[in-house]
């Protein structure tokens, strides 16, 4: 194991705080955020900071949070089992054409994406009739499903089915890259769509009139949760462990319709998921660390277990890379989820012009206009940075450079 890199924050009243955040910005809020979460009676050892580390709804993004005998729904937010799928074909560079906006429009077509709002209108971002492949996926959920909203009824009526299959808004997309060997991988970042929203959200006010009723004052309504031993606990889990295994399998049909169009634009037969990952990066599970059971909340970071494959991806314009974990303890085995901002969206909006962002984005087939500037490489750390901060959590396997995205 080579030389710690974290910083040791101290918190008064609290448990301290582990970062590794070395040679990266990082704002006084975040700082203050993860304070406040860092001060809940249930926290086990210390809170564990990412590189990538920014202010965040509920919990500071970047931030693994490991608990004994409780839950934080804000913790784990709304877009629950958000994570990455990335998959290696049998392609190289010279198998692809000269002009690659073909292959954007394919994949654009083969998967719903972005969001329109209006009467009468089919959501773009959603099936209108979902083709059988996802019917059938779908059924492999559903039980579990119909076990849940007949508990919480409200949550029956929700995107779920149409959803399936879909990438979303924001940043969520759908990259061709080549790596190191210019090799072709296909590679996406998605969650759990509207259901996980539904379910995260309901779950999350919920836990805020539970502390209401019973009178707890927090340093931070979002730090509303749920101790273990009470039915809104299982629950919970229950449900978030059902929206995690939505967002893993949404990105599975994703990868398989993504390459399926690739295949109707190359003419060469060729093989795909050689090497394939498929990672949550925002959600919560029970591990065992320093010997003792826990639920462990990663918001915007990757389990790095010893030998985990993980997926960390830069901006629309940067490197992303596969890495595999060197299952750090200090960590409780994780790593960052990304680049993680530097600037607010509203920001971005204001500071980056259209000509930065065509500069920026030079030589990737993508959007390049104004509604994207919200996701301009200029919005995010510098992802060499955040790779250097976090060298004790994980080693690079494969970098990989976008040719092609496709933004929700």
């Amino acid at each position: 194991m080579t030389e710690a890199l974290y910083d040791f924050q101290h918190v008064e009243g609290g448990v301290p705080i582990k970062m590794w955040t070395r040679g990266v910005p990082v704002e006084d809020g975040a700082r203050a955020q993860l304070a406040r979460a860092a001060q809940m009676p249930f926290v086990f050892k210390h809170v564990a900071a990412m590189p990538d580390v920014h202010i965040g709804i509920g919990a500071t993004v970047g931030s693994v949070i490991p608990t004994k005998g409780a839950v934080i729904p804000a913790a784990v937010g709304v877009d629950i089992g958000c994570g990455m799928m990335a998959a290696r074909t049998s392609l190289v560079a010279s198998d692809l054409p000269d002009n690659l906006e073909a292959i954007r429009s394919a994949i654009e077509q083969a998967v719903p994406h972005g969001r329109s709002v209006g009467r009468s209108k089919r959501d773009t971002g959603s099936w209108g009739s979902p083709p059988p492949a996802i019917v059938e996926a779908w059924a492999t959920l559903a039980q579990r499903f119909d076990k849940i909203t007949d508990k919480y009824p409200r949550l029956k009526n929700t995107n779920n089915l149409v959803h399936l299959g879909t990438l979303g808004t924001g940043n969520h997309f759908i990259e061709l890259c080549l790596d190191q060997d210019q090799r072709v991988w296909v590679m996406l970042h998605s969650g759990s769509r509207g259901v996980g929203n539904a379910i995260g959200s309901y779950f999350i006010e919920l836990a805020k009139q539970d502390m209401r009723k019973w009178h707890i004052n927090l340093p931070d309504e979002n730090l509303a949760y749920f101790p273990e031993g009470t039915d809104h606990f299982d629950d919970y889990v229950e449900a978030v462990g059902w929206a995690q295994d939505f967002a893993a399998l949404n990105r599975r049909m994703m990868m398989t319709n993504v390459i399926r169009a690739l295949r109707g634009q190359i003419a060469k037969p060729f093989d795909a998921e050689l090497e394939a990952v498929n990672c949550h990066h925002n959600y919560v599970q029970r591990e065992n660390h320093f010997g003792e059971n826990v639920l462990v909340t990663r918001k915007g970071a990757v389990r790095a277990a010893k030998g985990v494959l993980g997926i960390i991806p830069g901006s629309m314009g940067a490197k992303s890379f596969i890495v595999r974990g060197l299952g750090n303890p200090e960590s409780f085995d994780s790593c960052s989820h990304g680049a993680g901002r530097v600037m607010s969206r509203t920001a971005a909006k204001k500071l980056v012009t259209l000509d930065e962002h065509i500069r920026d984005t030079a030589g990737v087939e993508c959007r390049k206009d104004e509604g994207v500037i919200d996701e301009t490489p200029k919005a995010y750390k510098p992802i060499e940075a955040v790779m250097a901060a976090q060298a004790d959590l994980v080693e690079i396997v494969h970098t990989l450079k976008q040719v092609v995205c496709v933004k929700g």
